[in-house]
């Protein structure tokens, strides 16, 4: 699960919490990055809910070698 954000220890707690619900923390950096992740999760939820397939969708980053 992507976070973004400008304060460290705040984003730290932020990894923590995403780690203890079961997701992998993906820092997407500063917090001018939330412009781009807002509308990735309503997108999230478009499919879910208002899409064909219901609420049973995830996504992952994948990153790749060199």
């Amino acid at each position: 699960m992507a976070y973004c954000g400008d304060d460290d220890g705040a984003k730290g707690v932020a990894a923590a919490l995403t780690s203890d619900v079961g997701f992998e923390p993906a820092d997407a950096e500063p917090s001018r990055i939330a412009r781009y992740l807002e509308p990735f999760a309503l997108l999230m939820g478009q499919f879910a809910y208002e899409g064909d397939g219901g609420p049973e969708i995830a996504y992952r980053f994948e990153r790749f070698e060199k």
